[in-house]
């Protein structure tokens, strides 16, 4: 296949500063591009799997900004106009009151027992546990948040006593909880949490006045039981109180629109008499690898007059510590810089645990935040108590620039503020924005090395050289978004229609904020993944396929970057296994496989066919030839092992093992011709020759061991069933013409007589799906009508989910409500 050929395929198949109070002739963000689908989340800072935060509402000041995990990341924003404050970002909301802490503020103690009690006894404060043992926080698996007690079975039932020194029925109590997977949870006998299969971290409720009302003074109980069908077990618990509000920013913007597009937010309001443009910039543009690392995100507004009379106006942005933070109880320090006509407010942990946590369910507790600004005299930077601070802006529009001797470590009423008087806003539009960065100081460990972050040079560049250069490239970089914006909606909607480009703009940020970029100690490219939400994995190889196709359009250099560790990690004698190994530890730690299982025929398929695309993107196999031994040992993995797979996971593996999976043996397959290939590129044609021929005759022995009359099986002993065969596209991109076209054909039609209103499901075992392969299945036949047939109902699965988090690519396609996985 030609490259041309090969792009426009892949095209097809992918899915605080501010200026001067004179600001008439600042960088206006011009652009007529927009979108119309409801986010499940909108993206609004996306830098990687730390630094990033989301807002999961229809209007930016209905909830809290959030990162990935649901934690909130505050963010606050106000308008104020002719003495009128317009709350037009974030809500007012301290951190919720400790009343009984969960394992991530304190070890608490337990009574637990794996085997089933009798009767529904146990969960009443009466019960004789006595048998049972004791253990502390939290309850699960290896490698799971805060674990102290090893849970490894099926079932696990907790009951948790505790004394309240009042009644709890006037306050507002909030019930937060972690599970993994099905749970059920009851306060003093009345059950409050009933989950189906599913696991969730941190989540908050609040109880009904039915259940407060049982919360007495004296001693009290919560009893919880969690069954784990597969994989990974947790359990932890606790009860919190909301603190009374003293809010200022009472009235709100009407929000009137907001658009996603790669690689900017925009929302639209008005403000009283003043229309308000504010746009979120997260640059992560993949030709420029330095802007791809710099920590560093804007936040940019625009200002105009709606009846083009003169109105006075200020505007307010408002950060916490809770973005340098894990855990809220954790003590921070507070600075203020100012360098090259630039302010910080800078803040961080004061244990800074570098490197220290790994897993899923973890924000970031090492390093510092950043909000910066500029020095003039119409700006004012300060930290600041959380309420008073806010009545102060709203009583005369400025902040006071006063620096408070007396903040507390521990107080999380600190908050880092910013007001700017804009001065009279009337016919000319005003404009500015602010900045927002983190310095992780070192970023990953890999084998047993501290690295530093891509944008640090070797330790060569500092954050606050990266703000300059943020500052001085502002307006080529917004020129630049708005260039790569258009063209990639352009193209997207050229090939996929007007959904699918709205779709491709929903998931660019996302997909690539998902990632860190460092080199090793030889200046090799790594981009590890984080395997967010599901168990918080580090360079996981079938994460690396599904997103490969963003980066071999824009960067392959980013794909070499996922598949290097991998080859080291074998090359270097670490993984002796003759299969290509699953990750590469727990982010943030890189130093070998964490996960439980192998994925044998998954993971040395997914590369080889990975490496072959490289080189068809490149027109040379100099990668391949780097790892050719390597490549070698997997591909003979393959042929002796992978046209009839034996009982093993998948990438799907959170549908279990699966024995003869005729999915996974395309896959294989695919490999096995991957391999031939790269040796026709390198000029080895007795090779190439060999290895084509054998991915040819297991090519025809598949479609014997898979036929059902009009489709293919899931398994090949089980007829009446069937799966998407979403492997089977490299025959096509890469231009292998192995299987035979019918069967495609055959499988398509089938597909579109098993749609539900929101997808194709996976197979015939369950209604829910993987958006990321219907994605691929969908351009399997090139057939235009077939690719919207798939794509619709996937969009209608974005738009209307109830599930509000960063897109899930594991969704229900009955209900549309998220299984799991979020923001990967």
């Amino acid at each position: 296949m030609k490259r041309n050929g090969f792009f426009l395929t892949l095209i097809s198949f992918i899915t605080l500063l501010s200026c001067g109070k004179s600001v008439k002739n600042s960088v206006v963000i011009a652009t007529d591009l927009t979108t119309e689908l409801r986010a499940p989340s909108y993206p609004l800072v996306t830098v990687d799997p730390y630094f990033n935060a989301w807002s999961n509402a229809d209007n930016l000041y209905d909830d809290q900004v959030r990162h990935w995990t649901e934690k909130e990341f505050p963010i606050i924003g106000a308008l104020r106009v002719d003495g009128n404050v317009y709350r037009f970002m974030g809500v007012e909301k301290l951190p919720l009151k400790n009343i009984l802490p969960t394992s991530h503020e304190k070890k608490w103690e337990g009574k637990y027992t794996f085997q089933q009690p009798t009767g529904e006894g146990w969960k009443s404060l009466v019960y004789d546990d006595s048998s049972w043992e004791t253990g502390h926080s939290a309850f699960g698996t290896k490698n799971e948040p805060n674990l102290s007690t090893l849970w490894q079975t099926k079932d696990i039932w907790i009951r948790r006593t505790f004394e309240l020194e009042e009644d709890l029925k006037e306050k507002d109590v909030i019930l937060h909880f972690s599970h993994d997977d099905i749970f059920e949870l009851y306060i003093n006998g009345v059950q409050v949490v009933g989950t189906g299969y599913t696991w969730n971290y941190d989540v908050q409720k609040e109880l009904s006045e039915e259940v407060k009302a049982t919360l007495k003074e004296g001693e009290n109980i919560i009893t919880a039981h969690c069954h784990n069908r597969t994989g990974g077990a947790y359990v932890d618990f606790g009860l919190y109180e909301m603190e009374p509000e003293k809010r200022a920013f009472v009235n709100t913007a009407i929000q009137k629109s907001v658009s996603v597009l790669p690689t900017q937010t925009i929302y639209k309001f008005d403000c009283g008499d003043i229309e308000m443009d504010l746009i979120f910039t997260s640059p992560l543009l993949l030709d420029d690898l330095d802007l791809v690392s710099r920590p560093v995100s804007y936040i940019s507004y625009q200002l105009r007059s709606k009846n083009d009379l003169p109105h006075d106006v200020q505007i307010y942005f408002e950060t916490t510590p809770q973005w340098a933070k894990h855990n809220n109880n954790q003590p921070v320090t507070f600075e203020v810089v100012e360098r090259n006509d630039l302010k910080y407010l800078k803040t961080g942990t004061v244990e800074q645990p570098v490197l220290e946590k790994k897993g899923d369910d973890v924000r970031i507790d090492w390093g510092y935040f950043y909000m910066a600004g500029h020095t003039d005299k119409f700006t004012n930077m300060n930290f600041g108590d959380y309420w008073n601070v806010k009545q102060e802006f709203k009583t005369s529009g400025v902040i006071s620039d006063v620096q408070n001797e007396n903040l507390s470590e521990n107080d999380n009423m600190t908050v880092l503020a910013y007001s700017k008087d804009l001065g009279a806003i009337s016919n000319d539009m005003a404009t500015g924005y602010i900045m927002l960065g983190y310095d992780d100081i070192y970023s990953i460990q890999y084998f047993e090395e501290t690295l530093k972050a891509y944008w640090t040079k070797d330790g060569t560049v500092d954050i606050f050289s990266v703000f300059n250069d943020a500052v001085s490239e502002y307006a080529s970089i917004m020129d630049r978004c708005e260039e790569f914006n258009r063209k990639l909606i352009s193209d997207a909607e050229r090939v996929g229609g007007v959904k699918y480009a709205e779709l491709t703009s929903l998931v660019y940020r996302h997909a690539i904020a998902a990632h860190k970029l460092v080199k090793d100690k030889n200046g090799n490219l790594l981009f590890f993944s984080k395997e967010n939400n599901s168990n918080g994995s580090i360079g996981t190889v079938d994460i690396t396929y599904p997103s490969s196709p963003l980066f071999l359009l824009y960067n392959p250099d980013l794909v070499k970057g996922m598949l290097n560790p991998i080859f080291y990690y074998s090359e270097s004698g670490r993984w002796k296994k003759p299969f290509a190994a699953h990750d590469v530890g727990t982010y943030p730690i890189a130093n070998g496989q964490t996960y439980g299982e192998d994925m044998p025929i998954e993971e040395s398929g997914n590369v080889l066919i990975l490496t072959a695309a490289i080189a068809e993107i490149e027109g040379n196999a100099d990668y391949a030839a780097q790892h050719w031994e390597t490549l070698t040992t997997w591909t003979e993995y393959l042929a002796d092992n992978g046209l009839d797979p034996e009982n093993q996971l998948c990438t799907d593996d959170f549908a279990g093992h699966l024995a003869h999976n005729a999915n996974l043996s395309i896959k294989a397959i695919m490999g096995i011709a991957s391999y031939g290939r790269l040796a026709d590129i390198l000029g080895k044609s007795d090779i190439a020759d060999k290895y084509m021929n054998i991915a040819r005759e297991m090519a025809t022995e598949w479609e014997v061991m898979a036929n059902d009359g009009n489709h293919y099986r899931l398994t090949f002993d089980k007829p009446g069933t069937w799966s998407q065969k979403y492997n089977i596209v490299w025959d096509k991109l890469l231009g292998f013409n192995i299987f035979d076209p019918k069967i495609i054909e055959k499988e398509m039609a089938l597909y579109e007589t098993l749609q539900n209103e929101y997808g194709l499901p996976l197979d015939n075992r369950a209604t829910y799906t993987k958006t990321d392969w219907i994605m691929w299945t969908a351009t399997l036949t090139g057939d235009r009508n077939d690719f919207d047939e798939l794509i619709n109902p996937v969009y209608k699965y974005a738009n209307e989910t109830e599930s509000r988090v960063p897109i899930s690519d594991w969704h229900d396609t009955v209900t549309a409500e998220r299984m799991n996985f979020k923001a990967r």
